[in-house]
């Protein structure tokens, strides 16, 4: 494909063209229509856009709307702000032994982890805390209630990639499970185990081996969760290919108030302590002792785990954040999204037809042009936040969702590009460089039942541009 050496007096002509040629025929190839794909590649020196196909055109950019909350949280929030966990106590402290409850208040920390977790609790106990009497409270009143109840997009409610946000979400309630080939009685058996084991998730195990190469490990896999009083079961069943080492699948089976709970219990008798009491959930009162504080990593490094990687739950606490920093609370993603699309327009962004629904691009009802989606990476590259954001951005065949494209040849390394996908949908959006040193912005939104044909063209056109020819 040389469409893009094509000679003619300038590109701004090209770009009120049709769509050249041999763009249409890989269209055509894929089986899309031209109407069902947007295109804009725009040179970032200000010149007129190469190409400008259905650029204004309302589309679900899938995954790709996380640019849009990355950069407007980046902007809002600034790149050194952190999330506050705090806990307080109630009661009297007495050697050691706390005749109260000891309180945890989230504030919507998206990074959370088990090993951060691990430590404010040995904070706590530094404090001089060792016996709880009391019970386990959780303050999640930064977040509306009903944040943490929307429906999932899909089939499929217990993946973690559906889990709703918390104000206090651990690990992202995100428990993943090792399936490997062991040797049992010098029989091959599907040995399966939980990264970080809570004894309330119990696993039943069926799997068989199957022979065969790993491409297509999950084919045969089915999954099975009864929630329980005291936890949940999880049953697998179904075959394993002999030839895999380990795979992982991660899955959200517990609610966020369980989940903290039983890694508390877990993580407090680990450090030596002792706590026999129940979970509740109540605000924090003034009566209240604050005993100790955990500030999470920047957000500087939490894009690059939403963008890398793309984490649906990351994403939509961020735009929660968004509109508590902005006045609204308890936040919801109504007010969220009002208090993004302030940051925009006093950037000089004004997007009538964008539409914000939790700001991940888990959803279908979310849109953007892909004409304003190059005008909002345009503005954020002349801007401070520029090299926080492209920095999250996944670097073509060499990490996150593109390491495997185009990994091989010259293009490797020669963009930064956040990926999306959902059933009818695939998108690309993000900062490409050629072999002599300039630089483009370039987004492909595709929303049609073949969508996933795109790709292809996506990295022909990727091609072209880095590498010409």
């Amino acid at each position: 494909m040389r469409w893009l050496l094509v000679v003619c007096s300038c590109w701004a002509a090209l770009a009120q063209a049709a769509l050249p040629i041999n763009l249409q025929e890989a269209l055509s190839k894929a089986q899309l229509p031209a109407d069902s794909v947007a295109i804009v590649v725009q040179p970032l020196d200000g010149t007129a856009p190469l190409i400008s196909h259905n650029a204004a055109k309302a589309m679900n950019p899938a995954s790709v709307m996380k640019l849009v909350t990355t950069y407007a949280a980046l902007e809002a929030l600034t790149p050194a702000y952190r999330w506050k966990t705090d806990v307080y106590r109630t009661g009297t402290l007495t050697q050691g032994v706390l005749d109260g409850d000891l309180i945890i208040k989230g504030a919507g920390d998206p990074a959370l982890n088990i090993a951060e977790f691990w430590r404010l609790l040995q904070q706590v106990q530094q404090q001089g805390i060792r016996q709880i009497k009391g019970n386990l409270v959780l303050d999640l009143s930064v977040y509306a209630p009903e944040v943490s109840q929307r429906p999932v997009l899909d089939d499929e409610p217990w993946r973690a990639y559906n889990a709703n946000p918390s104000a206090l979400l651990l690990n992202g309630r995100n428990t993943s499970f090792r399936f490997a080939v062991s040797s049992q009685a010098n029989k091959p058996v599907v040995q399966i185990s939980q990264e970080f084991e809570l004894p309330q998730i119990r696993v039943i195990n069926t799997m068989q081996i199957r022979k065969g190469a790993c491409n297509d490990w999950r084919g045969d896999l089915r999954y099975s969760v009864t929630p329980q009083a005291d936890g949940v079961t999880v049953a697998f069943s179904g075959t394993l290919p002999e030839q895999c080492d380990e795979r992982y699948l991660e899955l959200s089976v517990l609610n966020d108030t369980q989940y903290v709970f039983f890694s508390f219990k877990k993580l407090w008798a680990q450090l030596g302590g002792q706590f026999n009491g129940q979970v509740l959930l109540a605000p924090v009162t003034d009566v209240a002792t604050l005993v100790a504080t955990w500030s999470s990593p920047p957000l500087d490094s939490v894009v690059r785990d939403i963008n890398k990687w793309s984490n649906n739950v990351m994403a939509r606490q961020l735009l929660l954040s968004i509109g508590q920093e902005a006045g609204f609370t308890p936040a919801d993603e109504a007010g969220a999204a009002l208090a993004l699309k302030q940051v925009l327009r006093q950037r000089g962004l004004q997007f009538p037809e964008l539409v914000l629904e939790n700001g991940s691009g888990l959803s279908r009802n979310e849109r953007i042009s892909a004409e304003h989606l190059a005008q909002l990476l345009v503005t954020a590259y002349q801007r401070p936040v520029m090299p926080v954001l492209m920095a999250s951005m996944p670097i073509l065949g060499l990490d996150g969702t593109t390491k495997k494209r185009l990994a091989e040849g010259g293009s490797k390394g020669m963009a930064y590009l956040k990926t999306g996908s959902l059933e009818g949908v695939s998108s690309i959006a993000g900062y490409v460089q050629d072999m002599a040193g300039k630089r483009y912005v370039l987004v492909v939104i595709a929303n049609h039942a073949r969508a996933s044909a795109v790709r292809a063209v996506q990295d022909a056109l990727l091609k072209q541009l880095i590498e010409g020819r």
